[in-house]
Protein backbone atom coordinates (compact mmCIF):
# COMPACT_ATOMS: atom_id res chain seq x y z
CA UNK A 1 0.00 0.00 0.00
CA UNK A 2 1.28 3.45 -0.93
CA UNK A 3 0.51 6.38 1.35
CA UNK A 4 0.46 10.14 0.98
CA UNK A 5 0.11 12.84 3.60
CA UNK A 6 -2.46 15.58 3.19
CA UNK A 7 -2.11 18.70 5.33
CA UNK A 8 -4.72 21.39 5.91
CA UNK A 9 -2.73 24.38 7.13
CA UNK A 10 -5.07 26.94 8.67
CA UNK A 11 -4.73 30.04 10.77
CA UNK A 12 -5.92 28.22 13.91
CA UNK A 13 -4.74 24.64 13.47
CA UNK A 14 -2.66 22.35 11.28
CA UNK A 15 -4.37 19.05 10.43
CA UNK A 16 -2.42 16.22 8.81
CA UNK A 17 -3.85 12.96 7.52
CA UNK A 18 -2.26 9.74 6.31
CA UNK A 19 -4.17 8.89 3.14
CA UNK A 20 -4.15 5.62 1.21
CA UNK A 21 -4.49 4.95 -2.53
CA UNK A 22 -8.29 5.02 -2.39
CA UNK A 23 -8.25 8.44 -0.69
CA UNK A 24 -9.28 7.04 2.68
CA UNK A 25 -7.82 8.77 5.73
CA UNK A 26 -6.05 6.09 7.78
CA UNK A 27 -5.15 8.36 10.67
CA UNK A 28 -4.89 12.07 11.36
CA UNK A 29 -3.32 14.41 13.88
CA UNK A 30 -3.55 18.13 14.53
CA UNK A 31 -1.74 20.86 16.40
CA UNK A 32 -2.28 24.57 16.97
CA UNK A 33 -0.78 26.79 14.28
CA UNK A 34 0.36 29.80 16.25
CA UNK A 35 -0.14 31.85 13.10
CA UNK A 36 1.52 34.97 14.48
CA UNK A 37 4.88 33.15 14.71
CA UNK A 38 7.68 33.21 12.14
CA UNK A 39 7.03 31.01 9.14
CA UNK A 40 10.09 28.85 9.81
CA UNK A 41 8.68 27.81 13.20
CA UNK A 42 5.29 26.95 11.68
CA UNK A 43 6.88 24.89 8.91
CA UNK A 44 9.12 23.09 11.40
CA UNK A 45 6.03 22.14 13.43
CA UNK A 46 4.28 20.99 10.26
CA UNK A 47 7.21 18.75 9.38
CA UNK A 48 7.27 17.30 12.91
CA UNK A 49 3.53 16.66 12.74
CA UNK A 50 3.95 14.67 9.53
CA UNK A 51 6.82 12.73 11.07
CA UNK A 52 4.80 11.96 14.22
CA UNK A 53 1.84 10.83 12.10
CA UNK A 54 4.03 8.35 10.26
CA UNK A 55 5.69 7.09 13.43
CA UNK A 56 2.28 6.46 15.01
CA UNK A 57 1.45 4.24 12.05
CA UNK A 58 4.72 2.33 11.87
CA UNK A 59 6.11 4.24 8.89
CA UNK A 60 9.16 6.29 8.12
CA UNK A 61 8.37 9.74 6.74
CA UNK A 62 10.63 8.96 3.79
CA UNK A 63 8.33 6.06 2.88
CA UNK A 64 5.37 8.25 1.84
CA UNK A 65 4.85 9.14 -1.82
CA UNK A 66 4.70 12.80 -0.99
CA UNK A 67 3.07 15.54 1.04
CA UNK A 68 0.33 17.83 -0.22
CA UNK A 69 -0.57 21.01 1.62
CA UNK A 70 -3.74 23.10 1.45
CA UNK A 71 -2.99 26.72 2.34
CA UNK A 72 -5.33 29.73 2.58
CA UNK A 73 -4.37 32.63 0.34
CA UNK A 74 -2.60 33.28 -2.94
CA UNK A 75 -0.57 30.21 -3.88
CA UNK A 76 1.51 29.46 -6.98
CA UNK A 77 1.56 25.63 -7.22
CA UNK A 78 4.10 25.54 -10.06
CA UNK A 79 6.77 27.27 -7.99
CA UNK A 80 5.65 26.13 -4.54
CA UNK A 81 5.46 29.73 -3.34
CA UNK A 82 2.82 31.27 -1.07
CA UNK A 83 2.53 34.89 -2.18
CA UNK A 84 0.21 36.03 0.58
CA UNK A 85 -2.11 34.59 3.21
CA UNK A 86 -4.33 36.75 5.40
CA UNK A 87 -4.57 33.89 7.94
CA UNK A 88 -0.80 33.34 8.02
CA UNK A 89 0.73 36.83 8.17
CA UNK A 90 4.37 35.65 8.04
CA UNK A 91 3.78 33.67 4.82
CA UNK A 92 4.75 36.30 2.25
CA UNK A 93 6.53 35.22 -0.93
CA UNK A 94 7.50 32.12 0.99
CA UNK A 95 9.03 29.12 -0.84
CA UNK A 96 7.05 26.53 1.13
CA UNK A 97 7.85 23.42 -0.91
CA UNK A 98 11.57 24.18 -0.99
CA UNK A 99 11.71 24.65 2.78
CA UNK A 100 9.66 21.55 3.55
CA UNK A 101 11.78 19.34 1.32
CA UNK A 102 14.73 20.32 3.50
CA UNK A 103 12.82 19.79 6.75
CA UNK A 104 11.26 16.43 5.85
CA UNK A 105 13.58 14.84 3.33
CA UNK A 106 10.50 14.07 1.22
CA UNK A 107 11.26 14.95 -2.43
CA UNK A 108 7.62 15.36 -3.52
CA UNK A 109 5.88 18.33 -1.89
CA UNK A 110 2.86 20.00 -3.52
CA UNK A 111 0.78 22.99 -2.43
CA UNK A 112 -2.57 24.46 -3.40
CA UNK A 113 -5.02 27.08 -2.22
CA UNK A 114 -7.22 25.53 0.48
CA UNK A 115 -10.50 26.04 -1.41
CA UNK A 116 -8.98 24.48 -4.53
CA UNK A 117 -7.74 21.53 -2.50
CA UNK A 118 -11.19 21.03 -0.99
CA UNK A 119 -12.72 21.06 -4.49
CA UNK A 120 -10.20 18.43 -5.57
CA UNK A 121 -11.06 16.35 -2.51
CA UNK A 122 -14.76 16.35 -3.42
CA UNK A 123 -13.80 15.46 -7.01
CA UNK A 124 -11.76 12.39 -6.08
CA UNK A 125 -13.65 11.10 -3.06
CA UNK A 126 -16.80 13.12 -2.42
CA UNK A 127 -19.89 14.54 -4.09
CA UNK A 128 -18.18 14.83 -7.50
CA UNK A 129 -16.36 11.49 -7.43
CA UNK A 130 -16.13 9.95 -10.90
CA UNK A 131 -16.43 13.26 -12.75
CA UNK A 132 -13.84 15.14 -14.81
CA UNK A 133 -15.32 18.60 -14.28
CA UNK A 134 -16.77 20.02 -11.08
CA UNK A 135 -17.12 23.17 -9.06
CA UNK A 136 -17.25 23.41 -5.27
CA UNK A 137 -18.58 26.39 -3.35
CA UNK A 138 -18.07 26.71 0.41
CA UNK A 139 -20.40 29.00 2.35
CA UNK A 140 -18.39 30.03 5.39
CA UNK A 141 -16.96 33.28 6.74
CA UNK A 142 -16.60 34.12 3.06
CA UNK A 143 -17.49 32.20 -0.07
CA UNK A 144 -14.64 29.94 -1.14
CA UNK A 145 -14.52 28.16 -4.43
CA UNK A 146 -12.59 25.71 -6.52
CA UNK A 147 -12.91 24.58 -10.13
CA UNK A 148 -11.80 21.23 -11.50
CA UNK A 149 -11.59 21.01 -15.30
CA UNK A 150 -10.53 17.79 -17.04
CA UNK A 151 -9.40 16.43 -13.68
CA UNK A 152 -7.10 19.36 -12.89
CA UNK A 153 -7.42 22.40 -10.63
CA UNK A 154 -8.02 25.63 -12.52
CA UNK A 155 -5.34 27.99 -11.20
CA UNK A 156 -4.95 30.68 -13.86
CA UNK A 157 -1.72 32.42 -14.78
CA UNK A 158 -0.96 33.46 -11.19
CA UNK A 159 -2.51 30.76 -9.03
CA UNK A 160 -5.42 33.03 -8.13
CA UNK A 161 -8.16 31.71 -10.42
CA UNK A 162 -11.59 30.61 -9.10
CA UNK A 163 -12.08 33.38 -6.55
CA UNK A 164 -15.75 32.68 -7.10
CA UNK A 165 -16.88 34.58 -4.02
CA UNK A 166 -15.62 37.78 -5.60
CA UNK A 167 -17.81 37.71 -8.66
CA UNK A 168 -20.46 40.43 -8.51
CA UNK A 169 -24.15 39.58 -8.13
CA UNK A 170 -25.38 43.13 -7.36
CA UNK A 171 -23.84 46.15 -9.08
CA UNK A 172 -23.03 48.92 -6.57
CA UNK A 173 -24.11 46.61 -3.74
CA UNK A 174 -22.66 46.12 -0.28
CA UNK A 175 -18.90 46.72 0.10
CA UNK A 176 -16.83 43.52 0.14
CA UNK A 177 -13.55 42.99 1.99
CA UNK A 178 -11.85 42.68 -1.40
CA UNK A 179 -12.73 46.30 -2.22
CA UNK A 180 -15.47 45.63 -4.78
CA UNK A 181 -19.18 46.15 -4.21
CA UNK A 182 -21.89 43.56 -4.58
CA UNK A 183 -19.74 40.40 -4.42
CA UNK A 184 -21.35 36.98 -4.19
CA UNK A 185 -19.57 36.60 -0.84
CA UNK A 186 -21.32 39.64 0.64
CA UNK A 187 -24.75 38.11 -0.03
CA UNK A 188 -24.30 34.35 0.29
CA UNK A 189 -21.69 33.64 2.96
CA UNK A 190 -22.57 32.58 6.50
CA UNK A 191 -21.38 36.03 7.53
CA UNK A 192 -23.91 37.57 5.14
CA UNK A 193 -26.77 35.51 6.55
CA UNK A 194 -25.88 36.58 10.09
CA UNK A 195 -25.70 40.22 9.00
CA UNK A 196 -29.09 40.02 7.28
CA UNK A 197 -30.63 38.37 10.35
CA UNK A 198 -29.22 40.94 12.78
CA UNK A 199 -30.36 43.83 10.62
CA UNK A 200 -33.87 42.37 10.41
CA UNK A 201 -34.07 41.87 14.17
CA UNK A 202 -32.82 45.39 14.83
CA UNK A 203 -35.44 46.76 12.44
CA UNK A 204 -38.19 44.64 13.99
CA UNK A 205 -37.31 45.89 17.48
CA UNK A 206 -37.32 49.54 16.39
CA UNK A 207 -40.63 49.18 14.52
CA UNK A 208 -42.15 46.88 17.16
CA UNK A 209 -42.75 44.14 14.61
CA UNK A 210 -43.73 40.83 16.21
CA UNK A 211 -41.19 38.20 15.16
CA UNK A 212 -40.03 34.94 16.69
CA UNK A 213 -36.44 35.94 15.92
CA UNK A 214 -36.43 38.51 18.75
CA UNK A 215 -37.22 35.77 21.27
CA UNK A 216 -34.67 33.45 19.68
CA UNK A 217 -31.85 35.91 20.41
CA UNK A 218 -33.19 37.05 23.81
CA UNK A 219 -33.77 40.53 22.44
CA UNK A 220 -30.13 41.05 21.42
CA UNK A 221 -29.47 41.06 17.64
CA UNK A 222 -25.79 40.31 18.23
CA UNK A 223 -26.77 36.85 19.46
CA UNK A 224 -28.03 35.89 16.00
CA UNK A 225 -26.17 33.11 14.19
CA UNK A 226 -26.75 31.38 10.86
CA UNK A 227 -29.47 29.12 12.28
CA UNK A 228 -31.85 31.76 13.65
CA UNK A 229 -33.55 32.82 10.40
CA UNK A 230 -33.95 29.24 9.14
CA UNK A 231 -35.16 27.92 12.51
CA UNK A 232 -37.74 30.68 12.90
CA UNK A 233 -38.89 30.43 9.29
CA UNK A 234 -39.62 26.74 9.87
CA UNK A 235 -41.91 27.81 12.71
CA UNK A 236 -43.86 30.07 10.36
CA UNK A 237 -42.26 33.41 11.22
CA UNK A 238 -42.99 35.72 8.26
CA UNK A 239 -40.04 38.06 8.93
CA UNK A 240 -37.61 35.14 9.14
CA UNK A 241 -39.01 33.69 5.92
CA UNK A 242 -38.26 36.99 4.13
CA UNK A 243 -34.60 36.66 5.12
CA UNK A 244 -34.39 33.02 4.06
CA UNK A 245 -36.08 33.76 0.73
CA UNK A 246 -33.72 36.66 0.02
CA UNK A 247 -30.67 34.62 1.00
CA UNK A 248 -31.69 31.72 -1.24
CA UNK A 249 -32.42 34.07 -4.14
CA UNK A 250 -28.94 35.61 -3.85
CA UNK A 251 -27.34 32.17 -3.55
CA UNK A 252 -29.21 30.95 -6.62
CA UNK A 253 -27.94 33.92 -8.62
CA UNK A 254 -24.31 33.19 -7.79
CA UNK A 255 -24.59 29.44 -8.36
CA UNK A 256 -26.33 29.98 -11.70
CA UNK A 257 -23.42 32.20 -12.73
CA UNK A 258 -21.03 29.37 -11.88
CA UNK A 259 -23.04 26.87 -13.93
CA UNK A 260 -23.31 29.21 -16.91
CA UNK A 261 -19.56 29.90 -16.79
CA UNK A 262 -18.13 26.41 -16.29
CA UNK A 263 -20.92 23.91 -17.11
CA UNK A 264 -19.53 21.37 -14.62
CA UNK A 265 -20.87 17.86 -14.27
CA UNK A 266 -21.41 18.50 -10.56
CA UNK A 267 -21.60 21.68 -8.48
CA UNK A 268 -21.24 20.86 -4.79
CA UNK A 269 -22.06 23.20 -1.93
CA UNK A 270 -20.27 22.99 1.41
CA UNK A 271 -20.34 24.86 4.70
CA UNK A 272 -22.48 24.78 7.82
CA UNK A 273 -25.51 26.28 6.10
CA UNK A 274 -25.80 23.08 4.06
CA UNK A 275 -26.94 21.40 7.26
CA UNK A 276 -30.37 22.82 6.38
CA UNK A 277 -30.56 20.11 3.71
CA UNK A 278 -33.81 20.04 1.76
CA UNK A 279 -35.01 23.23 3.42
CA UNK A 280 -32.20 24.95 1.53
CA UNK A 281 -32.20 22.86 -1.65
CA UNK A 282 -35.93 22.56 -2.39
CA UNK A 283 -36.49 26.31 -2.95
CA UNK A 284 -32.98 26.81 -4.39
CA UNK A 285 -33.07 24.26 -7.22
CA UNK A 286 -36.18 25.54 -9.06
CA UNK A 287 -34.71 29.04 -9.25
CA UNK A 288 -31.47 27.74 -10.75
CA UNK A 289 -33.40 25.41 -13.07
CA UNK A 290 -35.36 28.37 -14.40
CA UNK A 291 -32.44 30.79 -14.72
CA UNK A 292 -29.59 28.64 -16.04
CA UNK A 293 -28.68 28.97 -19.69
CA UNK A 294 -28.85 25.21 -20.23
CA UNK A 295 -32.37 24.78 -18.80
CA UNK A 296 -33.58 23.22 -22.09
CA UNK A 297 -30.54 20.97 -22.59
CA UNK A 298 -30.77 17.23 -22.03
CA UNK A 299 -27.61 17.20 -19.92
CA UNK A 300 -27.36 19.63 -17.03
CA UNK A 301 -25.21 20.22 -13.97
CA UNK A 302 -26.10 18.22 -10.87
CA UNK A 303 -26.22 20.26 -7.67
CA UNK A 304 -25.22 18.34 -4.55
CA UNK A 305 -24.32 18.92 -0.93
CA UNK A 306 -20.58 18.39 -0.39
CA UNK A 307 -19.82 15.12 1.39
CA UNK A 308 -16.36 15.35 2.95
CA UNK A 309 -16.81 18.20 5.43
CA UNK A 310 -13.60 19.23 7.19
CA UNK A 311 -11.72 16.32 5.63
CA UNK A 312 -12.04 17.70 2.07
CA UNK A 313 -8.88 19.79 2.43
CA UNK A 314 -6.80 16.88 3.74
CA UNK A 315 -7.97 14.48 1.03
CA UNK A 316 -7.60 17.11 -1.70
CA UNK A 317 -4.11 18.00 -0.50
CA UNK A 318 -3.13 14.32 -0.62
CA UNK A 319 -4.56 14.09 -4.12
CA UNK A 320 -2.13 16.80 -5.25
CA UNK A 321 0.58 14.18 -4.95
Amino acid sequence: MNYRIGVDLGGTKICAGLVDESYKIIDKKQIKTGAERDSDLILADLADLCRDLCTANGLELSAVEGIGIAIPGAVVPETGVVVYSCNLPTFKFLAVTEELKKLTGVPRIEIANDANAAALGEAVAGAAKGTRSSVMITLGTGVGGGVILDGRILTGINGAAAELGHTVVKTDGELCSCGRRGCFEVYSSATALKRMTREAITRAISLRIDTEMINAVNGDPDNADTRVAFDCAKKGDAEAKKIVDEYIKNLACGLTNMINTFQPEVLSIGGGICGEGDYLLKPLLPIIEHEQYTRDFGVRTQIKIAELGNEAGIIGAAALV
